[in-house]
């Protein structure tokens, strides 16, 4: 081989191989962009994922929400029934069901809400009336109807009666 041609070989090689440095550059950039669109679809797939379950969980929390508001009404009732059966026979067998559905619903996270003796909250109780009293007003003297919480929220709201300043009488 001449000169010349060892010389124009070695420029061919040198061609090819920045031929080849900016095509490795043109993949690697194409790899990286690639890696970013996946990384992309992955993460879009976790938001999807999670949006997905939080609203299984709340068609879930609805429909129990829907079905204990029903069971409210059979478990007022129990609830009224009870002190009338103190001669009754069957008084134990039927507080033992009564306590079983109120600890089935406790599982599920039905809690009754606190009344006689606290603060009214208008998130929590609904006034019926107020009666002039010695107790601090707005202190929470009667309830009349139990209110429930399901979990953090309130699905029923405590019907009480609250305090009031009794008015001092002119003489």
């Amino acid at each position: 081989m001449t000169g010349d041609a060892i010389e124009f070989t070695t420029q061919q090689l040198t061609e090819q191989v920045e031929q080849l440095k900016t095509e490795l550059v043109k993949q690697t950039h194409s790899a990286e962009e690639h890696l970013n669109e996946l990384k992309y679809l992955q993460a879009e797939f976790d938001n999807y994922r999670k949006w997905s379950e939080k609203e299984k969980e709340l068609i879930i929390t609805l429909a129990n929400e829907n079905l204990i508001k029903d069971l409210l009404i059979i478990l007022d009732d129990f609830e009224r029934a009870l002190p009338s059966l103190e001669k009754e026979k069957n008084k134990e067998g039927i507080c033992m069901i009564y306590n079983k559905m109120v600890k089935i619903l406790a599982d599920y996270g039905l809690q009754p809400i606190e009344g006689v003796g606290r603060k009214f909250d208008p998130n929590f109780h609904e006034v019926l009336c107020k009666e002039q009293c010695d107790e601090e007003p707005d202190t929470i003297v009667e309830e009349i109807g139990k209110g429930y919480r399901l979990k953090s929220k309130v699905i029923r709201p405590s019907k009480v009666i609250i305090a009031e300043k009794r008015l001092r009488k002119r003489g």
